[in-house]
């Protein structure tokens, strides 16, 4: 066991120092035995969830010592071991259990059914289960797919990993009441413990890493109990129960602890040798070999010199092929943006493990960890970059939409408490408030009240003072926000819960990532509208292959019907080509409008793609996206690209510009007999119709004791287009009864496809998208239409019912194009206006925007914007342009300044146009003056 490790080469990085590190008693891990009982007998008396939470642990636990002291092996005997054939040697194949072999000179652990969890069988109560189970290897289980659910002896390669779970929740009791003999010295609970520890501990020991008859990658993420060494969940309470119970073991069976120790330290071996070093996998295991280091003896204990201090010089320091120090692993965080290297339902898990390490080292070892890596701070500010504003995370990839963690938050204010570190704790503290305001929690202030065991010991909740006042979300949540390590692109405009919106886009670049081209999620009225669709029934069941995990269940644009690569692991990115405001950016911005455009190549068809997508304000509470999708191949031989756009509700109606309903009718189109992807065959109830006329789309919604919702699409008409109504599978990214009802989040969703034949480059995908309430007939805006034919060129008008007019400019090669009595160049613009009055110029990388003598030039490309804010003049640029107002705006001898500096002016004459000229500096926002 040992030639583990020597087979493996170190990687020396930067060191975290350990040397302060000497262990003495028990227990450690979890409590401190000087003042652990203390701490724990006053948060009982002190808080009602823990008095809730402790009787409920001792009633429990005083029923299983009752019953054992006349029935000894009654809980014991229900262990999942190899009780008859002593089996030490574990065989596997595809993911499943194959067989065993060898002989113990005692019961051995027996190894789980499956590395997916599904399973047709259920887990069967533990006092339901036969003792001593193992009748020729088969387990005794109901099958949840017959009427009547009837009990069946089963195979064990079909158990999932039911077997994982029943011998966690024993090790789980027998930890309980080893703490509650550390607790009451009561050694009652001690041998009840002892009698399922003990079992397990020994068996263990004789056990060997299992082998993979594909020799394939399974082996190198095996562990002893699970078939991935991320799930050797069963170590958290193994390793606490015997920390509790040392005293006991020492005093009763010291000949135990020299066997205890051995078979620990194979565990922790076999960790370290497999896995996956790059991603969350790393930091789970990490933790599964710290609590491992803690509750060992220090080195200078061992003949072979490899305790405490030697695992955990292992994961802090040294890095080996499968398993990278801590110090290698936070190069996972972007070092601009401190965003972590995986989805965000992965990454948070990320944040808060590296800073439960922080809080371990604090609590056991009293040690200031985080000093030692001063990135995590930055990290934990920045993941509330993930949020919508009705407080639940973005959900690209494998990621499921939930409230934001806020463990990580918890932890650096417990690390500034009990290191003196006021500087620190206001900030979190702010932080933790402000989060919770956005209805993270159950009220600002507090914290979820977490129950269970581990809220009485490792993270008992903690309350912020009411001194501590709330910051608003904009300190945390930004306009926009790119991270290029996960091609990861936010917009938001208002961060009211109902009124506030926000774009999600997202690539498939770092881990857990899909095939999902330039995807997009959509919020609107509290809800994210445009749903990303989640991992399906599991990693490993046909759905998430075939569907979930591909282009056609995301927001995207698909190539040929075949545009596909591979996933979880995925290097295709996303490019950044421009976004206003800058990145991150708090302060010094025209509020009005935000934009990205992003560009990708799709590898399965060579193809380039680019999506300029932006928000525009239309008043305090009303505004609508803008979705401009091109498409095209390298070689020229496009057969069709399919823009696909899925929203939540009961039903989606389409029309034309007149709103008249379209005559859809059924189709056979869209599926894998096409020679298109398989993907295509979980849409339903196809129709469609060949229109090359702009249409409308509009998506119902209806949750019980809410108001309605509708998500309102226009799209541009091109030749050689065919729009589909389909219905898509429900979006597997809700958790249960969260954001939305189930009853909502189980429904098919309704589905827009549009193809267009040939190229969509010259003819992009040119959207507008407005979610609304059952209020004003369920829209603001009055009317779309577009304008212009250059090549290249997409020019929208959006008539609005308070009588504003926005018209949008958008060009892929930044041709000069004009209209009416506008002119630009450029990548993108807006110009908005209020019957004849100008009320803003917008333009997003570009050369020049113009109106009626108000005009912005660059001779490079520039963001800037000019704008009307109740009869005041505001200017802000990016880099230095030349500002143009009308003559009628100022005499000859006025002069306008801005910042307090006079700008020089010089008359010019466009057109036929008098106007005023301005050199105007590059500056955040600011008003002009006219003098």
């Amino acid at each position: 066991m040992s030639l583990w490790l020597f087979a493996i080469i170190p990687v020396y990085a930067q060191q975290i120092d350990i040397s302060g590190v000497n262990v003495k008693v028990h227990p450690r891990l979890l409590a401190d035995e000087n003042t652990g009982r203390d701490k724990l007998n006053t948060l009982i008396k002190k808080e009602d969830w823990a008095t809730t939470t402790f009787n409920q642990i001792r009633a429990d636990a005083d029923a299983n010592v009752s019953r054992y002291q006349t029935d000894s092996t009654w809980m014991s005997s229900r262990l999942q071991m190899y009780w008859k054939q002593h089996y030490t040697d574990v065989f596997i194949k595809n993911g499943i259990y194959a067989y065993a072999i060898g002989h113990a000179p005692v019961p051995t652990v027996r190894f789980t059914g499956t590395r997916d969890v599904a399973t047709q069988y259920m887990r069967p109560k533990l006092e339901d289960i036969k003792p001593y189970m193992d009748e020729d290897g088969k387990l005794y289980l109901q099958n949840g797919t017959v009427p009547g659910t009837p009990w069946e002896w089963v195979e064990q390669s079909k158990t999932g990993r039911i077997i994982e779970s029943i011998n966690i929740e024993i090790i789980e009791k027998a930890r309980n009441a080893a703490m509650l003999y550390w607790l009451t010295g009561d050694e009652k609970y001690a041998a009840f413990s002892y009698s399922i520890l003990d079992t397990y501990i020994t068996g263990m020991g004789y056990r060997n890493e299992p082998v993979d008859l594909n020799h394939g990658h399974d082996q190198t993420l095996v562990g002893l109990s699970a078939f991935e060494v991320i799930h050797e969940d069963v170590l958290e309470p193994l390793t606490a129960g015997y920390d509790f119970l040392f005293p006991y073991i020492k005093k009763h069976h010291p000949e135990k602890l020299q066997t205890y120790a051995v078979t620990f330290k194979k565990w922790a071996d076999l960790i370290i040798k497999n896995g996956v070093p790059f991603n969350n996998w790393d930091l789970i295991e990490a933790k599964f070999v710290a609590d491992i280091a803690i509750i060992l003896e220090n080195d200078s204990y061992y003949a072979d010199k490899r305790g405490c201090q030697y695992y955990l010089d292992q994961i802090l320091n040294k890095t080996y092929t499968r398993q990278w120090s801590l110090t290698t692993l936070l190069k996972g965080y972007d070092p601009v943006t401190a965003i972590w290297g995986e989805c965000p339902g992965y990454s948070q898990n990320v944040i808060a493990d590296f800073t439960g390490f922080v809080n371990l080292f604090d609590r056991t070892l009293h040690t200031d960890l985080l000093k030692q890596v001063p990135v995590l701070p930055k990290a934990v500010l920045a993941y509330a970059q993930y949020l919508y504003p009705n407080g639940y995370i973005v959900g690209f990839g494998d990621t499921h939409y939930g409230k934001l963690r806020t463990d990580a938050i918890s932890d650096l204010i417990r690390n500034a408490r009990v290191n003196n570190k006021a500087g620190q704790e206001a900030v979190y503290s702010r932080m933790l408030k402000t989060i919770n305001a956005l209805g993270q929690q159950d009220g600002a202030g507090t914290v979820m009240r977490q129950t269970g065991f581990n809220a009485l010991f490792g993270t008992p909740p903690i309350t912020i003072p009411d001194t501590v006042k709330a910051g608003s979300p904009g300190d945390y949540l930004t306009a926009t926000f790119w991270s290029p390590n996960v091609s990861w692109m936010v917009q938001r405009n208002g961060l009211d819960i109902n009124t506030g919106l926000m774009i999600s886009q997202a690539g498939s670049s770092g881990n857990h990532m899909h095939a999902n081209g330039i995807a997009m999620e959509l919020y609107g009225r509290g809800i994210v509208l445009a749903p990303e669709g989640g991992i399906g029934g599991s990693y490993f069941q046909t759905d998430y292959a075939e569907y979930y995990s591909q282009f056609p269940a995301h927001n995207t644009v698909v190539v040929d019907g075949i545009s596909s690569y591979p996933v979880m692991k995925s290097n295709h990115p996303l490019k950044l080509n421009a976004c206003y405001p800058q990145s991150a950016q708090k302060v010094g911005y025209f509020k009005g409008i935000t934009f990205s455009d992003v560009s990708f190549l799709e590898p399965e068809t060579n193809a380039d793609q680019n999506r300029l997508m932006s928000i525009i304000s239309t008043s305090d509470s009303t505004g609508y996206y803008v979705d401009i999708f091109r498409s095209r191949r390298k070689n020229g031989k496009d057969k069709s690209h399919d823009y696909i756009y899925h929203n939540l509700g009961q039903q989606v109606t389409l029309s034309d510009n007149d709103n008249k309903p379209l005559e859809i009718r059924p189709t056979e189109k869209l599926t894998f007999a096409n020679t298109e992807l398989v993907g295509y065959d979980y849409f339903y109830d196809k129709k469609s119709i060949r229109t090359e006329r702009d249409f409308k789309a509009r998506f119902s919604l209806s949750i019980p004791g809410r108001e309605a919702i509708f998500m309102n699409m226009w799209m541009k008409g091109y030749a050689g287009r065919e729009v589909f109504s389909v219905k898509a599978p429900p979006s597997k990214a809700w958790r249960k009864n969260e954001m939305i009802p189930d009853s909502i989040a189980n429904m098919p969703l309704p589905t827009v496809v549009v193809r267009q034949t040939s190229e969509a480059w010259s003819k992009p995908f040119a959207a507008i998208y407005e979610p609304s309430g059952a209020a004003n007939n369920g829209t603001a805006i009055k009317s779309i239409k577009s304008f212009g034919a250059e090549p290249g060129f997409t020019g929208l008008i959006v008539n609005n019912k308070s009588g504003r007019s926005d018209y949008i400019f958008a060009h892929a090669e930044t041709q000069q194009v004009g209209f009416e009595d506008m002119e630009f160049k450029g990548l993108y613009a807006v110009i908005s206006v209020s019957g004849n009055k100008l009320v803003s110029l917008f333009l997003g990388k570009g050369m020049s925007i113009a109106k009626n003598g108000y005009g912005l030039t660059s001779s490079q490309p520039a963001s800037a914007a000019l704008w009307f804010d109740n009869g005041k003049l505001h200017f802000t640029a990016d880099r230095p342009v030349k500002l143009y107002l009308p003559v009628s705006m100022l005499s000859a001898h006025h002069s306008i300044s801005l910042n307090n500096v006079t700008v020089k002016r010089e008359p010019v004459n466009q057109k036929g146009n008098k106007q005023w000229c301005f050199n105007m500096p590059a500056c955040a926002d600011a008003e002009i003056v006219l003098n």
